[in-house]
């Protein structure tokens, strides 16, 4: 685990630059979401607070203990429920799944993964019959991700139909949510916490890019099902030898998470996971002859060779045609371009890891484009279609107003309709500032007043 992790050491994925961005905002003592704006549940920049929003070794060091942990969990979720065969296995393949998956969803400890260890530990107390502490669980991946409503849901189904114990699942899940509403309402947080969290994640859940959600969703869901065959085998065959109607109701509640919003990004089939390591080793200790279960294990070839070799050629600095990490390259390059301007910092388009890359202060509270244009981050790159319609304009006046020393384009060059000079008030403001230079996908702006030397094209 730690070895894989390693490998990415030089590396940031477009998942974790935005919350290192609004950590690092807030280690500088701002306060989030009334001053940093941030479309993501309250606790998914803090975690990065834990190792003070470092990056480098410290990042993937706490990648990989975060990956041990969730094993830790598959290996007690397993023991629980059955005994310490499946407990192996589980772990074993739990681990083995948080490495050899798609490296842009398992490297970055992003609101999807972040929420996988609080579901872990929910689904554990929830078997250990500890029904308080399951639902605080289930509180604290909600305060990570808006679908820890669905670990709630799993809590309960676990606590049924014991009324008390119910109740206390609701009580537990209450009480980390209303201690973040309390201290967001005592910061003046709460109003644009609502704003930018629920609001703009309603717009964004309402409205996909996918032109055929259902045909898409297919094809999505029977390619994670191919390169997860061992969990898709070993599951199926606990459920043919022992059916239990609780694990199939949290197995099809934990897949609803998949298909909200129809986008069916690899991330999001991570909150099948917890359910499905634990059925697929009960699954693979109970088959008869075991040669099924060999031939499952077999299937754990396709995704080592699709992604393993991967993490070689970049622990070796040989990640130049990685299409993956090209909008990275481009950012180093423009931090580099950067180095030495200690002035303050606006970039067009969701580019936070320039941020993390050149230490600049952000001049407003907006550290990428979505508020600006109304435009998700999911589709910009290519489309111009507004999810939201409101306050863009007043959102844009505001770094107007604020005159930042540096501004950059790193969105025009991907996406022409959406660069910076297409929209007239930005490009009026642009009429002080002066072309400093450009990468492949950025061009740089400095005003017009400042007296730094003009970065050199590169």
């Amino acid at each position: 685990m730690l070895a894989a992790k390693l490998a990415h050491t030089g590396v940031l994925w477009a998942e974790e630059d935005l919350p290192l961005a609004a950590a690092l905002q807030v280690k500088r003592g701002l306060t989030l979401y009334r001053e940093v704006w941030f479309d993501k549940p309250l606790l998914v920049p803090l975690v990065y607070l834990l190792w003070g929003a470092k990056t480098g070794w410290v990042l993937r060091l706490a990648g990989a203990i975060y990956g041990l942990l969730a094993s830790v969990l598959a290996f007690a979720i397993s023991k629980r429920l059955w005994g310490e065969r499946e407990a192996h296995w589980a772990s074993a393949l739990m681990a083995f799944f948080l490495l050899f998956d798609t490296p842009s969803a398992v490297m970055p400890l992003a609101a999807d993964l972040l929420m996988l260890v609080p579901y872990m530990l929910a689904f554990w107390l929830a078997v250990s019959r500890r029904p308080f502490w399951s639902g605080v669980a289930g509180g604290v991946a909600f305060l990570l991700n808006a679908k820890g409503a669905i670990v709630l849901g799993a809590a309960l189904v676990f606590a049924w139909p014991g009324v008390a114990a119910i109740g206390r699942v609701l009580a537990g899940f209450a009480v980390p949510n209303l201690i973040a509403l309390g201290w967001l309402e005592s910061t003046g947080a709460l109003g644009p916490y609502i704003e930018q969290v629920w609001h703009w994640m309603g717009l964004y859940a309402g409205d996909t890019f996918v032109e055929k959600p259902l045909p898409y969703g297919i094809s999505k869901t029977l390619n994670w099902m191919g390169f997860h065959a061992v969990l898709v085998i070993g599951t199926a065959i606990c459920f043919w030898k022992e059916p239990k109607w609780k694990l199939a109701l949290v197995l099809l509640g934990s897949f609803t998470g998949v298909v909200l919003g129809l986008r069916f990004f690899p991330r999001y089939y991570f909150i099948l996971l917890p359910l499905m390591t634990a059925m697929a080793a009960r699954g693979l200790v109970l088959v008869k002859p075991k040669w099924i279960a060999w031939a499952a294990l077999a299937t754990m070839l396709v995704p080592m060779v699709r992604f393993g070799p991967k993490y070689v050629t970049l622990a070796l600095g040989k990640e130049a045609n990685w299409a993956d990490l090209a909008m990275d390259r481009d950012s180093r390059a423009v931090s580099r371009l950067l180095a030495g301007n200690q002035g303050k910092l606006y970039v067009w388009g969701y580019r936070p890891e320039i941020f993390v890359y050149t230490g600049m202060e952000p001049a407003t509270k907006y550290i990428e484009c979505q508020a600006l244009t109304g435009v998700p981050a999911d589709r910009h790159l290519g489309q111009a279609h507004m999810v939201l319609t409101t306050g863009t304009a007043e959102a844009r006046a505001e770094v107007i107003r604020a005159r930042p020393d540096v501004v950059l384009d790193g969105l025009g060059p991907y996406n022409p309709a959406l660069a910076i000079t297409k929209y007239p008030d930005m490009a009026k403001m642009l009429e002080g500032y002066r072309e400093g230079g450009r990468t492949t996908g950025t061009v740089i702006y400095l005003r017009d007043d400042r007296l730094q030397p003009v970065p050199t094209r590169q």
